[in-house]
């Protein structure tokens, strides 16, 4: 049996996406991605074959008896049926009780047919039909065991009145209602789960909510063991579950395009079950944009806000090293299975040469005209247009804001070119003789070498350079040059600019970005064509 799962791209054709019984399909994204929307649309094409189980979904319960007729139950669902063909179904539930209360039914229900099919195989003398009934564990049976192997200390049963009861570790029984949040929610959606005619669809929406991963992940591995004969699409904001059920496609949901607050087309991506092999690099790409961007540094690092401002048309990663960054993109770009993916990299200038920087762009990372991100910030352009917002507000002339913050910056960096320079030199000498060294075959050839160290020539160099620009007040050749974040000049240049802080000043950089869009183009035009051929 195979499920219809197709929808409506951007570009105005249709995703043919098919779903057999047996197997599972997380649907990931960030908010706003759609995936409500398209668990709707799943829904409503499968009608008749599909169970959902809500992400608003509730998980209290009224009663842990029975509370429906058999009548009152059969008219519930085909009012939940229609429930769910109305698109409010996305965001609200007038049912929710109602289907806890189902839930609890069904289980019952589901062990009162065992208990009479196993009567009738006996009273008609069917040992084998007996026998057949008696090895095929209940619901409840299952559940209890899906409950130990999540280190859920409850027993669940089912006792007069048709009360389902549990007790915890070994303890005396007690209402169901009377579980923890989380501990109903595995009850609930086990049951939803194992009642489920052979041949359902279920759609699962955030089975995160109320429960941790360590138990959540487990429990829908059991069930997609237990059942299947059904097919499981399971919509969730957490990678790692994906990651968890290596047999499992995935689609990433990319954007939602909406027709007032009807949802139209979505694009999206499939990632193939057990593609791609790295998970660390399976991690980083999950939920990303098309395009992804990787960048020195870390979440806390000033790098990722600030490019992320800059190109926005695809995901920022940091990865720590400049070998880092290089790794990953090469390792992206080689994994054919993501062939929707294509990734970049930017890594700080650290007095990178031409040549070094063409070998660099030929990988697809490319070089920070300046030596770290902290010039971006810090740039001229950027300067002037921050003075230019402190002018209008504190009522003090631009040029004399401007001047003050880079004379500050420069006085900052003057006493220090020997120290500035001398690290700025470390570093190239350093990449100039890592690049020297042989590969393996020129090793094993047992050819002669020589490595040549200039680092006096070099050095030298840099420091008669950088005491040059200092000489001539030109702030930005000496964000070139040098780690300027290793003086006092950016805490100085933040403090001419009245700012209490440096890290005051960083915030309104970010702000100023995210609502200029002039000097945002200005900085883009720092990275060369780098946001082209992103967005191309």
């Amino acid at each position: 049996m195979t499920f219809d799962l197709s929808f409506p791209t951007e570009a105005n054709q249709v995703h043919p996406l098919r779903l057999h019984v047996g197997e599972t399909l997380f649907v990931l994204g960030a908010n706003g991605t759609g995936k409500s929307s398209l668990m709707f649309r799943f829904n409503a094409q499968n009608r008749g074959h599909a169970r959902k189980v809500s992400a608003h979904r509730q998980t209290w319960m009224q009663s842990d008896a029975l509370d429906l007729t058999p009548s009152d139950k059969l008219q519930t669902e085909q009012n939940i049926r229609n429930q769910d063909q109305n698109d409010q179904s996305r965001y609200r539930d007038p049912y929710a009780a109602q289907r806890a209360s189902i839930a609890v039914f069904e289980l019952v229900d589901a062990e009162n047919r065992r208990a009479r099919a196993m009567a009738s195989a006996y009273d008609d003398g069917r040992m084998d039909d007996l026998a057949t009934e008696a090895e095929a564990d209940s619901p409840i049976t299952v559940i209890n065991e899906l409950l130990r192997e999540s280190h859920i200390p409850i027993k669940i049963s089912i006792r007069d009145n048709e009360q389902v009861t549990a007790s915890k570790n070994g303890g005396p029984e007690y209402g169901a209602a009377q579980l923890s949040d989380g501990e109903r929610n595995v009850l609930l959606i086990s049951a939803n789960v194992l009642t489920a005619p052979p041949g359902s669809l279920l759609l699962i929406d955030e089975p995160e909510r109320h429960l941790h991963r360590s138990i959540i992940a487990p429990l829908l591995g059991a069930l997609f063991e237990q059942r299947n004969d059904c097919g499981f699409v399971i919509s969730t904001h957490d990678v790692e579950l994906a990651l968890e059920s290596r047999e499992s496609r995935v689609l990433l949901l990319r954007s939602c395009a909406f027709d007032g607050p009807v949802p139209r087309t979505w694009e999206a991506d499939e990632l193939a079950a057990g593609a791609p092999p790295d998970d660390g690099l399976k991690r980083d790409i999950l939920g990303s944009r098309r395009r992804i961007l990787f960048v020195e540094g870390t979440d806390w690092s000033i790098d990722k806000p600030l490019y992320s401002l800059i190109f926005p048309m695809v995901s920022v990663v940091p990865k720590g090293s400049r070998a880092e960054v290089e790794q990953a993109v090469a390792g992206s770009r080689a994994a054919e299975t993501l062939h929707w993916l294509r990734a970049y990299g930017i890594v700080d200038g650290d007095g990178m040469d031409a040549d070094q920087i063409t070998a660099w762009r030929e990988r697809g990372v490319y070089t920070l005209p300046y030596y770290s991100a902290e010039a971006v910030y810090f740039h001229p352009t950027v300067i002037a247009r921050v003075a230019s917002r402190q002018s209008s507000v504190l009522g003090t002339d631009e040029g004399i804001l401007v001047s003050a913050a880079t004379e500050a910056g420069v006085a900052a960096v003057r006493d220090h070119t020997e120290r500035l320079s001398e690290k700025a030199a470390k570093k190239a000498v350093r990449r100039a003789v890592l690049e020297r060294i042989p590969n393996d075959d020129e090793l094993l050839a047992g050819n002669d070498l020589r490595i040549d160290n200039h680092a006096g020539t070099i050095r030298a160099a840099m420091k008669r350079e950088l005491d040059a620009a200092v000489d001539r007040n030109d702030w930005e050749a000496i964000l070139r040059m040098c780690p300027v974040r290793e003086s006092a000049a950016l805490d100085r240049v933040s403090t001419a600019l009245k700012f209490a802080r440096r890290a005051n000043y960083l915030a309104a950089v970010r702000h100023l970005l995210g609502e200029d869009a002039n000097a945002l183009s200005d900085i883009r035009a720092l990275f060369g064509d780098l946001s082209s051929e992103i967005s191309g």
